[in-house]
């Protein structure tokens, strides 16, 4: 039976967990595991990076869990963590000019992460539309890489993981006023990129 992740919310799991329950700690990666590689491939675009980050991330919160007050959820605490160790990772590597960014590939990703759900994916079984919205969606997450970090963060964050306002306020530490504002923005520059790649240009 698979434990729900709201069972791993509750006091006496998140007791055991600071007590270093191995095997629940286990069920804890394999249930967000998915998710965190998703988000953080989405951020920085490079694929043994996320690999990388991902791993950091669950030594990370392995380490801190003692320190988890339980003022989030424990699945925002783990995505805190993740942001935070993906936006270190994204200083170091423009500070060594790294380019290393992946070519999207939207098959690829959902073979990587079975539930991803994308910006623009849907739910299509006709082979032509599944072949235009995996073309779509590539269009997509490659002009979601030019955004500028602090956009598509949000981004990721609020359009593609549906977390609340609340949820992303949290993980980020900005006002929820600044992220609706910065939003806007985003998917307006995020937008217009979209569209020119459409009619043939390039950015």
């Amino acid at each position: 039976m698979v434990q729900s992740s709201d069972s791993l919310e509750s006091a006496d799991s998140i007791a055991r967990l600071k007590q270093r329950d191995e095997h629940l700690f286990n069920r804890l990666v394999r249930m967000h595991e998915g998710n965190v590689y998703r988000l953080i491939w989405r951020m920085v675009g490079h694929q043994q990076e996320a690999e990388d980050l991902t791993q950091e991330v669950f030594v990370q919160v392995f380490r801190a869990l003692p320190t988890f007050r339980g003022d989030s959820k424990l699945t925002t605490w783990i995505y805190r963590i993740a942001v935070n160790l993906t936006k270190n990772r994204g200083k170091y590597l423009s500070r060594r000019h790294h380019k290393g960014h992946d070519e999207f590939d939207a098959e690829k990703m959902n073979k990587a992460q079975k539930t991803a759900q994308g910006i623009t994916m849907g739910e299509n079984s006709r082979p032509d539309e599944m072949a235009i919205g995996r073309q779509a969606e590539s269009i997509v997450l490659q002009c979601l890489q030019k955004l500028p970090d602090e956009y598509r963060q949000l981004l990721v964050l609020r359009d593609v993981e549906h977390l609340s306002y609340d949820e992303v306020t949290k993980i980020t530490g900005l006002a929820q006023g600044t992220v609706k504002s910065r939003l806007h923005r985003a998917r307006a520059e995020l937008k217009a990129s979209v569209n020119e790649r459409l009619e043939g240009g390039e950015r």
